[in-house]
């Protein structure tokens, strides 16, 4: 002790030599920058094997990550659980990937002998099947979905959603929308979901430049339970991909294709061949697609097919006679911007006696869509029951009034810019449609106009409930007035942007309406007020539901009208119209009322002072639109929005 208190820094303090025969362990009791010397009280606990090298520490890498990826595969595959396995997959990008790469017959059975004989006496025993089994089962129902967007489609996501839905019921769909990230989804990621995801049966593939055939033909072979295929934007998959599926993919039943230009007859060839089972066809802006392509899936599958929509496509009437000879099983037909298909190739479907079982007819941009063309199709399918023209140029009146007397079981009639239908032929259409008609929408139908003579002998349609007139601006009193006498039992009524429209003919229709109206939409018609509000409020407001009333000139007085007789409304729109504070209050004052959603965006008199009016409201209220309200303050929506905690508000 005396040495130690007359020690002077400049002796040895130990003059027989170090303590320590290995200098190296000396630092272990040195703090980093210091000369004091601290005894050592507690080892240190080292998780890991370090050596001093280069006056530091380093760490040795486990030694398990010194194997190569092939032990360390046959180690992961003899794991006796997808648990387990699991558990080792986020360790590193490394394990996960090794993981994901197992197939499912690659997994290793580990039980010995005896254990198997011993589990198949314990179940003879209980009766029922060891635990194992279930798992098993559990793995291969895939009645999970997974779905990737953006930035979070990647190769590493899909291999994980391969290994964590294996061992949680098995994954049966799979969405994936791309883009142009550098760590978009490859082939490797579609590797890992053909081998850890053989339950797949839906697979959705949206702009994905990077993904090709080798990618597709690896789902082909490892996912042979596919019944949907979506392909949209995805330029680098081309028949070779399809011929793959045929192959590996025969319980095909749905077939999506749209934007991918190296797609062509050779791959729908196949598919034909091989999915006897097809039972919807979607094919869009496919250029390579032809003649040979859209016949040989029409054929192939002539018992089998109900949905067939076809978009873009270079085909022409060989198609379309395809169609009407080999579609007997079609119910839904959708035609979009065939410019080679001309009129005979209609009438040739139409003709062709095959569309016995069509219930729902699309045609949108086909010059061919004539006259002469679709009576032919309304006469060679009696069982139609929806149609829906848009972009006609060459339909006239007398077209579609000849269309509507063929199609006896029409219930749904809808037209979109077909400008040379006029008033004629909107009412012929109504009173040739037959008995059934329950629907009918006219939208941007420039050709519609009031006309005072001319018009045949209207007798009553008494089947017709929804009537929608979108922004024909011909349209007004006169037709509001024939169609009051026409349609009695209307419960559907749609008037919007009609500026030709007045109160007059309004009140008419709703004088007219026998059944009691439950909804009604009139935004848009800048010419109605209050009179209109206040007849629908007294007539039918003990059946309306909802209300539309977006850029109409009512007041207060419409919200009075509204809140004393219309106990049944769920959803009012009073956007861009004069009311104020008071119409609010008076809205809220009648309890019966039972109002769900509210709009008032655009009202500009609508302030503050409402606060307590739409908090009374809000009780029943699930939407509520205040946007552009400039009277309305951030604080007092703030205080709206913790008082309404059930209601979604836009400000």
């Amino acid at each position: 002790m005396s040495k130690l208190f007359a020690f002077s820094g400049s002796d040895d303090f130990c003059p027989g030599g170090s303590i320590y025969p290995n200098l190296k362990e000396s630092s272990l009791f040195l703090y980093p920058n210091q000369d004091v010397y601290f005894p050592p009280c507690k080892r240190y606990r080292i998780s890991a094997p370090f050596v001093f090298a280069g006056g530091k520490f380093e760490q040795k890498k486990p030694s398990i990550e010194v194997l190569p990826d092939e032990c360390l595969f046959e180690i992961f595959r003899r794991l006796p659980g997808g648990q387990e396995r699991s558990t080792c997959a986020c360790v590193s990008k490394r394990w996960l990937t090794l993981v994901s790469n197992i197939r499912r017959d690659e997994i290793s059975d580990n039980k010995t002998p005896q254990a198997s004989d011993l589990e198949h006496e314990n179940t003879d025993k209980k009766g029922g099947v060891s635990s194992e089994d279930v798992d098993l089962d559990v793995e291969g129902d895939g009645y999970l979905s997974r779905s990737l967007d953006g930035k979070k489609a990647t190769d590493i996501r899909l291999a994980s959603i391969a290994v964590g839905t294996a061992s949680r019921g098995g994954l049966g769909k799979l969405f994936i929308r791309g883009s142009k990230s550098r760590h978009g989804v490859t082939t490797v990621g579609l590797r890992a979901i053909s081998r850890g995801c053989p339950s797949l049966r839906v697979l959705s593939l949206w702009n994905l430049s990077s993904v090709g055939d080798e990618g597709l033909c690896e789902i082909a072979n490892g996912c042979h339970q596919l019944e949907k295929l979506d392909l949209c934007h995805c330029p680098s998959i081309t028949d070779k991909s399809l011929l793959a599926v045929a192959k590996g993919c025969p319980n095909l039943t749905d077939l999506t294709i749209e934007g991918c230009a190296n797609i062509g007859n050779e791959g729908l060839q196949a598919i034909a061949r091989s999915c006897p089972n097809l039972k919807s066809v979607s094919i869009k802006d496919c250029p390579l697609v032809g003649d040979q392509g859209v016949a040989s899936l029409l054929s192939s599958a002539s018992y089998s097919l109900t949905k067939v929509k076809l978009q873009a496509l270079n085909i022409t009437d060989v198609s379309l006679a395809v169609i009407g000879h080999y579609g007997k099983a079609v119910t839904d037909l959708s035609l979009t911007s065939l410019p080679n298909v001309s009129e005979k190739g209609f009438w040739v479907m139409g003709n062709g006696h095959g569309l016995q079982k069509l219930k729902s007819f699309t045609v949108t941009s086909c010059r061919g869509a004539t006259d002469s063309g679709l009576e032919a199709v309304g006469k060679g399918c009696p069982n139609l029951k929806q149609l829906c023209l848009s972009k006609c140029p060459f339909l006239s009146d007398k077209g579609l009034s000849s269309l509507a007397k063929a199609a006896g079981s029409l219930e749904c009639l809808q037209l979109e810019e077909c400008h040379r239908i006029s008033q004629f032929g909107f009412f012929c259409s109504l009173i040739n449609c037959g008995a059934k008609l329950k629907v009918t929408s006219f939208a941007n139908c420039l050709g519609i106009k009031d006309l005072n003579s001319g018009l045949p002998p209207l007798s009553p349609c008494e089947s017709l409930r929804s009537l929608s007139i979108h922004n024909c601006p011909g349209f007004g009193d006169a037709s509001l007035f024939a169609l009051g006498k026409l349609c009695p039992q209307l419960q559907h009524v749609e008037l919007c942007g009609l500026h030709g429209i007045t109160d007059a003919g309004v009140l008419l229709l709703l004088e007219s309406c026998e059944a009691g109206l439950l909804k009604v939409n009139l935004s848009g018609c800048v010419n109605l007020s209050d009179k209109v509000v206040q007849s629908i409020s007294n007539l039918h407001g003990w059946t309306l539901e909802l209300l539309n009333l977006d850029g109409c000139k009512i007041s207060d007085a419409s919200l009075v009208a509204i809140a004393k007789n219309c106990q049944l409304l769920t959803d009012l729109d009073i956007s861009k119209c004069t009311i104020t504070d008071s119409g609010i209050a008076a809205l809220a004052h009648f309890n019966p009322i039972n109002l769900q959603i509210l709009s008032v965006s655009g009202c500009s008199m609508v302030s503050d002072k409402s606060l307590p009016s739409l908090g009374k409201l809000g009780e029943t209220l699930l939407g509520l639109n205040l946007q552009q309200c400039k009277a309305i303050s951030s604080r007092a929506v703030e205080l709206l929005t913790e008082q309404l905690w059930r209601c979604d508000i836009l400000f």
